[in-house]
């Protein structure tokens, strides 16, 4: 229980991070390779989560994140329980990502198994070896798609 309440600090945060970046003006534009790579990042864990491989999806959490759940194990239980559309989402469309000081935020549409929207946003920090991890994912019903 403890683990999820941070998890659900975190994704406030990251929404309250993800409102900001809307409201700013003139945020950076990503660049396409940048767009690419975390876009792949992200379709990695959800392939990864696709086919059960709790090491693989936790191999795309940043170091945040793995320290939070410590092992592939706990990361995969906590994604079933509380993002159970980003572990098998009926369908996806990436938006554009924006550039958020030294980390990407990339919005994706999910649709659930129930034919319900959501948002999940992303956010992705750029490593020491220039790849991408997932520092944190807030998903919330997307009311500007109908059901």
């Amino acid at each position: 229980m403890r683990q999820l309440s941070a998890v659900f600090r975190a994704s406030l945060l990251a929404l309250l991070a993800w409102a900001a970046l809307l409201a700013l003006p003139g945020r950076a534009a990503v660049s396409t390779e940048d767009g690419q790579a975390v876009q792949a990042t992200v379709r990695a864990q959800l392939a990864a989560f696709a086919g059960d491989d709790a090491e693989r999806a936790f191999s795309y959490a940043a170091p945040n994140i793995r320290a939070l759940f410590q092992t592939p194990e706990n990361f995969m239980a906590m994604v079933r329980q509380a993002y159970p559309v980003v572990y098998r989402p009926a369908d996806l469309r990436f938006l554009t990502p924006k550039s958020l000081d030294a980390a990407v935020v990339q919005p994706v549409h999910m649709r659930d198994a129930g034919g319900l929207s959501w948002l999940a946003m992303y956010t992705l920090q750029r490593q020491a070896d220039g790849g991408w991890l997932i520092s944190s994912c807030v998903l919330a019903p997307d009311r500007s798609v109908g059901a």
